[in-house]
């Protein structure tokens, strides 16, 4: 109960800060697990989706979040878990598993990073691995205007901001993944988040569906 009051709070906070819409919130699932992926361009990203889905999201942070004591603790408090960017992180993975088997949606930013231009940046292989090795649906996000947050100036202009939200797919398997079918499977996941994004904000997924038009 605590934590929807807290939700309710923290999304009439954002809408006095922000114009803020949800795009495609009925494409939810409203059970079962669920892996959600985004881009990710600031760090109130994190925020916006989690106030924005009716569902708990249980997401990945980057390990030296944790170092800060207070940040740390409300990270916890959330239901977030560490990650070393950058390598296979077991630990992670086996938390990962935990959280969908018990029917719960995970959140990860596949790009493991935040973009400062605001392209889509090359995907790391994790939310591909998990998804396959769990066989869940995954459901792109497009986080679109938070990169207009800089400096103080922000506050008064009220940008707006809009997660767009597409439909749950799955990922195809047959067991063992080779390593080429992993980078195939992040490959898709990263561009079904490019659709959801403006094509200048596409990035390195926009300039690999030019050559494939190009090529078909």
């Amino acid at each position: 109960m605590f934590f929807n009051i807290f939700k309710l709070m923290l999304r009439t906070i954002l809408r006095l800060l922000f114009r803020w819409r949800i795009q495609g919130k009925e494409s939810i699932p409203g059970q079962g697990p669920l892996l959600v992926v985004a881009n990710h361009v600031n760090l109130i990203d994190p925020v916006l989706l989690g106030a924005g889905f009716d569902r708990r999201l249980i997401f990945m942070a980057k390990k030296e979040l944790f170092r800060f004591r207070l940040i740390g603790y409300f990270l916890n408090w959330l239901g977030a878990f560490s990650v070393h960017r950058g390598q296979v992180d077991r630990e992670a993975l086996f938390q990962a598993e935990n959280v969908l088997n018990e029917g719960q949606a995970l959140f990860i930013f596949p790009e493991g990073r935040r973009s400062h231009n605001g392209r889509l940046q090359i995907g790391y292989p994790g939310s591909a691995r998990i998804a396959l090795h769990n066989n869940v649906p995954v459901l792109p996000v497009g986080i679109i205007g938070t990169g207009k947050i800089k400096g103080v100036g922000w506050i008064l202009k009220r940008p707006e901001i809009t997660l767009k939200i597409g439909q749950p797919f799955h990922l195809p398997t047959n067991g063992k993944v080779s390593r080429q079918e992993l980078t195939e499977s992040t490959n898709t996941i990263m561009e079904h988040i490019a659709e959801l994004l403006p094509l200048e904000y596409r990035g390195y997924y926009a300039r690999q569906k030019e050559l494939d038009n190009i090529e078909s």
